[in-house]
């Protein structure tokens, strides 16, 4: 195994412009030693013709194509069957990492041995990181307990050890966590033991524009409470988590107006990583 990183990515039926963006955010790192696999899971678009063309001026990116749909868990672990790294970065396909990214978190793992994954602060975007709406609850150590509220995580600013979570063997395929494979797996690492933190920095960049909240269709939320019930009973959380595994389903009624303004009230005395 060499002592670079393997960054992975799952695509599908992409907007050209924004993948150009999230893998140049890659491919521009400060740090050079990495792979970067890349699963496009069997998009009915251009987007692998795409990623070719991307592909020919960087030898770092492996391409995948699937010939069947095996949703977002499913393509990265096809990515996960090709990785050498000794770490493994999660990328999304939509969102913008930072050049010191990979870098910082690296460096993280290798000076805190107690840590399986790291993330990192990440702040909203819709147009341009230029113009950033909003920080995602930011905290620096998380303990069981804080998977209940929402996930202490952004998962696609991950890093994580590569020999525990090819142990783990990757994400669930499970059809009821399509949607919910970020909170399965991280549970799942929890519960086992593992543990991960966040750096404060922001390193990380996430897309919030009006596709995102297309693709958050309200069938999903069972999934999402499913696996949060399931999550939290192995992590020893019940009874008290019931109402929380449940949450999901209440959220999704909300106008989307009034949550935003919920959360903002929620999270405003949570900016500085206090859990």
């Amino acid at each position: 195994m060499s002592m670079g990183i393997s960054v992975i990515m799952a695509v599908y039926n992409e907007n050209p412009v924004k993948l150009r963006k999230a893998v140049d955010s890659i491919l521009h790192q400060t740090y050079k030693d990495f792979e970067f696999i890349i699963c496009d899971d069997a998009s009915t678009n251009n987007t692998y013709e795409v990623l070719e063309e991307i592909a020919k001026s960087d030898k770092r990116i492996r391409l995948l194509r699937n010939l069947n749909n095996m949703k977002a868990g499913g393509a990265r672990n096809e990515c996960l069957k090709l990785v050498t790294g000794e770490y493994i970065a999660i990328m999304d396909s939509d969102d913008i990492s930072h050049p010191m990214r990979l870098e910082r978190q690296a460096s993280f793992l290798k000076a805190n041995k107690e840590y399986t994954f790291v993330g990192t602060k990440s702040e909203f975007f819709c147009d341009n990181i230029n113009n950033t709406n909003g920080q995602y609850w930011f905290c620096k150590e998380p303990k069981k307990a804080d998977f209940l509220m929402t996930l202490p995580f952004v998962h696609g600013s991950l890093m994580f050890r590569t020999d525990v979570l090819l142990g783990a063997r990757g994400y669930s395929t499970d059809k009821k966590a399509i949607r919910a494979e970020d909170y399965e797996l991280l549970m799942r690492l929890y519960a086992n033991g593992y543990k991960g933190a966040n750096i404060d920095e922001t390193l990380y960049y996430i897309c919030m524009d009006e596709s995102t909240y297309k693709r958050r269709k309200y069938k999903y939320r069972f999934n999402e409470c499913l696996v949060k019930y399931r999550g939290f009973k192995t992590m020893g959380l019940m009874p008290r988590a019931l109402l929380f595994a449940i949450k999901p389903l209440i959220v999704g009624l909300i106008p989307r107006r009034i949550l935003a303004s919920m959360k903002r009230y929620y999270y405003k005395d949570k900016t500085k990583g206090e859990c």
